[in-house]
């Protein structure tokens, strides 16, 4: 069974991946004219306030998904889903720095057993630093059960 005290200890809240990035404006009208988006300051590059959707900010990770040194927890993982927080609009055009780090580590009990949910944060800044948006990765991995 594995110890979610000593994975958060080691873990929790500790960079592992970066880069830099800069987002094309074709690419932001591309992904919102496919997802249907309607509203000018997602599909029309002129508009004063053109920016990347939420939904487009979920494809932006780090490079890696989990700490090159984080153990094997066996089970089946799967994707838990994700969350956008966005704190200023991440635009065409800016360089953007992409940090990721293990936000959360919790398990609770299903049907099937023990799932253990891992939240990888990557967080968008700009080069003033400002902290533009939070895109949170959940991983679930559902224990194999004891033989």
């Amino acid at each position: 069974m594995v110890d979610l005290d000593e994975l958060k200890s080691k873990f929790l809240n500790t960079e592992f991946a970066s880069r830099d990035l800069q987002i094309d404006a074709d690419n932001l009208l591309a992904s919102a004219t496919a997802s249907g988006e309607a509203r000018a300051e997602f599909i029309d590059p002129a508009h004063p306030d053109f920016q990347a959707t939420p939904a487009y900010l979920c494809s932006i990770s780090s490079g890696r998904h989990l700490p090159i040194d984080f153990p094997s927890l066996g089970g089946i993982p799967m994707d838990g889903g994700k969350a956008v927080e966005r704190f200023a609009p991440v635009r065409a055009g800016i360089p953007l720095s992409v940090k990721a780090h293990l936000h959360d580590i919790y398990d609770k009990k299903g049907r099937s057993g023990r799932m253990i949910f891992i939240v990888v944060r990557t967080e968008l800044f700009d080069e003033a630093n400002t902290h533009l948006a939070n895109i949170d990765s959940r991983m679930v991995v559902r224990e194999k059960p004891a033989a």
